[in-house]
């Protein structure tokens, strides 16, 4: 596969980005409740940061190409580090709403931001057909890469702390780590060229194209699915499970640091092993017999009867969840026309977005009110649920390059 000179500038953007997700799904529950928030507000922080991804991801699906995709990709990146800098300076509830909010802040520990959104519809139109699933694939592995590293940073503050900088300053610049390496972004997202922009039907105008009624009905169809296996992940973000794991068994952020270190490791793995899975049985038979087990796995980790039990039954359930999400987006871009892909990926991250902030919203509050590890059971249960609504709905409706071999 060739790799271009905007393919590049767009991986080590992803690989910067997730580093900065990977710690904030570590660090970013544990440092609310040290400051003093309960369960219910945890969550309710978690979902402000996932609304302002929402409202930003809605105007670039239908906008983002007349906005220009670098400029939106540069703006994007300025409002988070702005966010995560007024994060650490603003230590009323109130005001951590605002700030999560205005700077997409996602402690869920895995990338779902509507700059993910944008470059899932740039990166088909800069490799073949043929190399459309290995291409994501690799960029998937750059998230996880950059996670899980992100993820073993989730230890710094103790580290900082260890050298006598008292815990919240040595949070101060943790968080300040996190807004540079947005910063760092937006510099990469200038040197894309205009070759990352959309094609306009008509050069002489710059009209694009319009949107045919087959692809609304179909992203339509798929995004109702995907809020549904959404909606059950926005119970397990990385923040809430690293709560979990703290309260239950005591676990610190280095251990989380650790744990999630491995997590987003079996994660990039698993994507190079989903592109070669779905070259032999297909996108759609790869996504759903591989995302059920991992569900499984997932609803028995409440009920095993010590940590290392905890901690094996999670790991295997990280193996296999994340190789339906290059199959997943692949199979989008492959069924909608290339100037349509922009309206297909913000769409369905879009439906997945709210899903998972609403989600994140009533987890806490189900943690402390019903029983501690409901998230957890009912996020499997949801996901199994849509596995089995997606495989009906369309494992007959193949992408271009299945329905010729």
């Amino acid at each position: 596969m060739r790799v271009s000179r905007e393919l590049l500038i767009i991986y080590a953007a992803a690989f910067v980005r997730a580093l900065g997700v990977g710690l904030l799904g570590v660090v970013m529950g544990v440092y609310l409740f040290r400051v003093g928030l309960d369960a219910t507000r945890i969550g309710l922080v978690l979902a402000a940061g996932l609304a302002g991804g929402t409202l930003a991801t809605a105007i670039v699906s239908y906008s983002g190409d007349r906005l220009g995709r670098r400029r939106t990709l540069c703006l994007l990146s300025t409002l988070a580090a702005a966010g995560a800098v007024g994060l650490v300076l603003a230590p009323s509830f109130g005001a951590l709403l605002v700030l999560a909010f205005v700077g997409m802040l996602n402690g869920m520990g895995t990338d779902r931001s509507t700059a993910y959104a944008l470059e899932q519809a740039i990166l088909p139109g800069l490799v073949s057909e043929h190399n459309r699933t290995w291409s994501i694939s690799w960029y998937n592995v750059l998230l996880d890469g950059g996670g899980a590293l992100g993820a073993l940073a989730g230890g710094l503050p103790l580290l900082l702390r260890s050298t006598g900088i008292d815990l919240t300053h040595a949070y101060r610049y943790t968080f300040f780590g996190y807004a540079l390496m947005q910063a760092l972004t937006a510099i990469l997202y200038v040197r894309l060229s205009p070759a990352v922009e959309a094609i306009p039907v008509d050069p002489a105008d710059g009209r694009l194209s319009a949107l045919t009624p087959e692809t609304r009905s179909v992203v339509r169809r798929l995004a109702a699915l995907f809020s549904i296996d959404s909606f059950g992940g926005g119970f397990l973000g990385d923040a809430l499970v690293a709560y979990w794991f703290f309260h239950r068994f005591g676990l610190d952020e280095r251990a989380l640091g650790l744990l999630f270190l491995t997590v987003h490791l079996l994660n990039a793995v698993s994507h190079l092993g989903a592109a070669w899975l779905a070259k032999r049985i297909g996108l759609v038979n790869t996504m759903v017999f591989t995302h059920i087990p991992s569900s499984l796995f997932l609803i028995a980790v409440p009920f095993a009867p010590g940590i290392k039990s905890a901690v094996v039954l999670f790991l295997l359930r990280e193996s296999l969840v994340e190789m339906d999400v290059p199959t997943r987006q692949s199979y989008v871009m492959a069924v909608v026309k290339p100037h349509e892909r922009i309206y297909a990926s913000g769409i369905t991250n879009l439906t997945r977005t709210v899903a998972w902030a609403a989600a994140a919203s009533v987890a806490g509050a189900l943690m402390q009110h019903v029983a501690f590890s409901t998230p957890l059971i009912a996020g499997g249960s949801l996901k199994i649920t849509y596995d089995v609504l997606l495989y009906r709905g369309f494992r007959h409706k193949k992408p271009p390059e299945e329905r010729v071999a």
